[in-house]
C-alpha cells in the first residue's frame, strides 16, 4: 500500500553494559592485599568486563496514516527505546526507519524543552524545531494555553513549573502543532483524572484528523479505546500485532503464564513483610484459571518476626484495564500470633466477578501513618465464564461484579 505513515526494516538497537568486580567486604579486600604482598604481587583491581545487549532486534513493521497503535508489553520489553529510535532521539544499531510527515513526540515529562525558557518561549522553540513557520504556530498558540491551562504562568521559566503544569504544556504543544506523526510514551499518569480524560479526548480527535498516533501504556482499557491497532513487545521483539482486544488478550495470557505466583527474590529477607503470594482454589491447588463459580484463594505469605498490631492487612483487585475492582482489609490486632510465618488468605466469592482477566496488590501499613510493605501488580489470575446468566452476551461488557441485588415490583393502578 502507498498510504503508510511509518515503515520500519529490521530495526534492532545494541547497548554495551559494562560490568565492574563483584563487590567485596574489606576483610576480603584486606586478605587479598596481604596474600599478594606475601607473594611479592602487586594487587590490581579487575578490569570492568562488557556485555552486549540488544534492547530491539530485527523488528519491521508498517503503519498506515491515521492508523492509532497501541504498544504494550512488560517494562524493559523495548517500549521506550522503540519510540526513541522513530522520534530521531537515537540511532538505530541496525535497519532502517521510514517516515512520511513531521513527528511530534512526548517521551518523558517536558521532552524537548528549554528549562530556562518561559512556557511561551517553549512553545515557539518546539514548533521552530519541528519546521513550522511562526505564523503557522500563532495559529495554534491560543489553542494551546487553553488546553495547557497555563495562562497565569506562561511567561514564567518552565523549570519553575510543577511536574502537572510541565506535563500539560507539553502535551498541549505536541499534540496541536501541525504534525502528521505523534509519538507518547505513557507520561499522562502525571496527570490528574481531569487532564488525562482531556488528553484522551484530544487523542481521539488527532486520529480522526487523519494523523498517526503511536501510545505506549500500561493500562489495558486506555489502549483498547484509544487504538484501532496494537503491538506486543517482549524482550527487544515484536511478538504480535494485530486488533488491540486479541493482543491484550495474548499479553495477559503471557503474563499469567509467567507470573501466577510472586516470591521475593532479595537474599535477606524482610523481618516483617510479605515473602511471597499465590492463587489457589478452595482445595489448595495453586493455579491462575477459574471458572465463575469457584471460589479464589489470594494467599501471602508473611515473615512476621517484627509484628505491628496496629497495621492492617489490604488486598486490592484490579480489572485488565487497571481499574479498581475493590479493596479489603483486616487488622493485625485480631491474630493471635504464635510463629514467625504466616500465611494470610482472603477468599473471593464464586459468582463475584465476572469472566475477565484481574490481578492485586497486597500492603501492610499503618492507616494514614505508615507503608510497612506493598507488593503491587502481582498473581494474574483469569475467570472463564461456563455458563453464568450473562454468557447469553456473549462479549458484551457487564462490568466488573455480579451484582447481588433484590428486585421488587409493585402492581397500581394509577398510570405511571
Amino acid at each position: 500500500m502507498t498510504d503508510w505513515a511509518i515503515r520500519v526494516d529490521n530495526l534492532g538497537k545494541k547497548y554495551t553494559i559494562r560490568h565492574q568486580r563483584q563487590h567485596q567486604t574489606l576483610r576480603h579486600a584486606l586478605t587479598d592485599g596481604l596474600r599478594n604482598l606475601k607473594r611479592g604481587r602487586s594487587h590490581h583491581p579487575a578490569a570492568p568486563t562488557q556485555e552486549e545487549f540488544w534492547a530491539l532486534s530485527n523488528i519491521s513493521f508498517t503503519i498506515q496514516q491515521g492508523d492509532r497503535v497501541g504498544i504494550i508489553g512488560r517494562n524493559g520489553a523495548g517500549k521506550s527505546t522503540l519510540l526513541k529510535l522513530l522520534s530521531r532521539i537515537t540511532e538505530p544499531t541496525t535497519g532502517r526507519i521510514h517516515l512520511r510527515g513531521r513527528v511530534a513526540s512526548l517521551l518523558e515529562v517536558g521532552t524537548g524543552f528549554h528549562p530556562e525558557l518561559t512556557g511561551r518561549e517553549n512553545i515557539f522553540l518546539n514548533g521552530s524545531i519541528l519546521g513550522m513557520e511562526r505564523q503557522e504556530i500563532l495559529k495554534k498558540f491560543d489553542e494551546i494555553v487553553a488546553f495547557a491551562e497555563v495562562e497565569r504562568f506562561l511567561d514564567t521559566p518552565v523549570k519553575r513549573y510543577s511536574s502537572g503544569m510541565y506535563v500539560r504544556l507539553a502535551f498541549a504543544v505536541a499534540a496541536h502543532l501541525e504534525t502528521e506523526i505523534l509519538i507518547i510514551d505513557e507520561v499522562l499518569a502525571v496527570g490528574d483524572l481531569s487532564f488525562q480524560k482531556k488528553c484522551l479526548g484530544r487523542m481521539e480527535e488527532v486520529g480522526k484528523e487523519g494523523k498517526t498516533v503511536l501510545f505506549v501504556s500500561h493500562q489495558m482499557g486506555l489502549v483498547s479505546q484509544l487504538c484501532n491497532y496494537a503491538f506486543f513487545l517482549e524482550n527487544g521483539q515484536l511478538k504480535q500485532e494485530g486488533e488491540p482486544r486479541k493482543i491484550i488478550e495474548k499479553y495477559l495470557e503471557e503474563i499469567q503464564r509467567k507470573s501466577n505466583q510472586f516470591e521475593q527474590k532479595q537474599q535477606l529477607k524482610k523481618r516483617f513483610g510479605i515473602q511471597k503470594a499465590s492463587t489457589s482454589d478452595r482445595k489448595g491447588q495453586t493455579k491462575n484459571q477459574f471458572s465463575h463459580d469457584e471460589s479464589i484463594i489470594l494467599s501471602l505469605y508473611v515473615n512476621t518476626e517484627e509484628w505491628h498490631t496496629d497495621a492492617v492487612f489490604s488486598v486490592t483487585v484490579y480489572d485488565m484495564q487497571g481499574r479498581k475492582v475493590f479493596t479489603h482489609e483486616y487488622p493485625c490486632a485480631n491474630i493471635k500470633l504464635s510463629e514467625v510465618c504466616l500465611i494470610a488468605k482472603i477468599e473471593i466469592p464464586s459468582h463475584f466477578l465476572t469472566p475477565g482477566f484481574y490481578y492485586f496488590s497486597a500492603f501492610i501499613h499503618v492507616p494514614n501513618v505508615i507503608c510497612l510493605d506493598a507488593v503491587t501488580n502481582i498473581c494474574e489470575f483469569n475467570i472463564t465464564d461456563l455458563g453464568s446468566e450473562f454468557a447469553k452476551y456473549g462479549d458484551v461488557n457487564y462490568g466488573c461484579v455480579f451484582a447481588d441485588c433484590q428486585w421488587d415490583f409493585v402492581q397500581v393502578s394509577l398510570s405511571c
